[in-house]
């Protein structure tokens, strides 16, 4: 039997986010702002969780209309087939988002939901009260120009808390978007990728796991593997396809370097747990002492903002060494993440393509630079 899921993302990793589901098998049906919607059987609960590296969270699609009032909420939601979803003891509590709709009020769109919902379960097990003290099913709605989405939450945790960082730096940068910005630094075994900002290590992590296949859901657990949906068998075989499928002898390697040494501890310690820490070197190094080491390379860093680590006047001053001793990097190139609309200018160089994400709710700019200094175009960075 195949299902409708919905996986949501950071705002602007909808494309990479589309790539993996396609990659895993999956059709799908539709794309919108922050989630995309697709088709899949059971198992696809098990392997999107466990091997999507961009997804926030994954969800189970139960129903999908349009309304206007909160008679037609209440009767929509009712109509639905939803013991086929919840069991008898299930919990199910409610929550979710209006956007640009007419049921604007959020708190009254939970009250009706959970009202319609415990009439049909109600009705269907033939009971006045239902106990809710079993398994707990977290049901979450969206409506979005009076359209309206009904979803359990499959996923528990955040799909971006792999489960390696435990401990933290200040400003740690989301493991999901660490995922994204390496990913679109279009990554090689023969090209050393290096964050001279490394904080927690998370990109130079993340890059690890990328290029040595390891999923980043394998070492964690779900919400809905406790749902009768979805057999015990579903995620064992999607736990061993993920293990069969990690690239065991990768010569990717990654450098990340801070000025504090507590961070590169952290690092490391990160890069044990998450099983990267023969292609992964953390280094307590001032980032304007790294060379080249005659080796070609890319630079993919989240420098500070001046928000929680310096002020104004320091990121600024820092933006400008940056400009200036990455031109000693001959032929490297640079993706760097941040908020600041006046980095090109402070780097000292025009960027050559300029992408818009999202740093949780803060909008940033991923500033790439292919070009050297000169204005020529590296020619390994066009190689596929």
């Amino acid at each position: 039997m195949n299902y409708k899921y919905v996986a949501t993302c950071l705002f602007g990793l909808e494309g990479l986010l589309g790539e993996e589901i396609d990659r895993l098998g999956y059709h799908r049906i539709e794309t919108i702002d922050g989630r995309i919607i697709f088709e899949g059987g059971a198992e696809a609960a098990a392997r999107c969780n466990i091997n999507l590296r961009f997804a926030e969270r994954i969800y189970l699609l139960i129903g999908m209309f349009s309304a206007y009032s909160f008679a037609e909420l209440f009767e929509k939601t009712r109509d639905l087939p939803l013991e086929e979803y919840f069991d008898k003891t299930d919990e199910y509590p409610v929550s979710g988002h209006s956007v640009r709709s007419t049921l604007f009020s959020v708190t009254d769109c939970q009250r009706i939901i959970k009202k319609a919902v415990s009439v049909r379960l109600g009705k269907a097990y033939g009971v006045n009260i239902l106990p809710e003290n079993g398994v707990r099913k977290r049901l979450e709605f969206f409506i979005l120009k009076d359209r309206v989405m009904l979803m359990i939450e499959l996923s528990g945790t955040p799909l971006h808390k792999r489960g390696y960082r435990p401990e933290t730096v200040a400003a740690p940068l989301r493991e999901t978007l660490a995922a994204a910005i390496v990913k679109l630094s279009r990554p090689r075994e023969n090209v050393l990728l290096r964050d001279p900002f490394c904080g927690s290590g998370t990109i130079a992590i993340e890059g690890a796991m990328m290029m040595n296949n390891i999923a980043p859901g394998l070492n964690r657990c779900f919400a809905a593997e406790k749902f009768s949906l979805f057999p015990s068998e579903t995620w064992t075989s999607a736990r061993e396809e993920a293990r069969e499928s990690i690239i065991r002898d990768s010569v990717f390697e990654a450098y990340g370097s801070d000025i504090d040494k507590n961070c590169v501890r952290i690092a490391e310690e990160s890069a044990r747990r998450a099983g990267v820490e023969k292609s992964v070197r953390f280094e307590a190094v001032n980032a304007f002492d790294i060379t080249t080491e005659n080796r070609r390379g890319t630079i993919v860093t989240n420098p500070p903002y001046g928000e929680r680590l310096l002020t104004e006047a320091e990121v600024t001053e820092l933006y400008r060494q940056m400009g200036e001793h990455f031109k000693t990097l001959d032929k490297w190139q640079f993706y760097i993440l941040t908020p600041n609309e006046m980095f090109p200018k402070l780097f000292g160089r025009r960027a050559d393509k300029i992408r818009k994400l999202y740093n949780g709710m803060i909008p940033c700019f991923l500033y790439q630079f292919f070009k050297n200094a000169d204005g020529h175009k590296e020619k390994f960075r066009h190689n596929k």
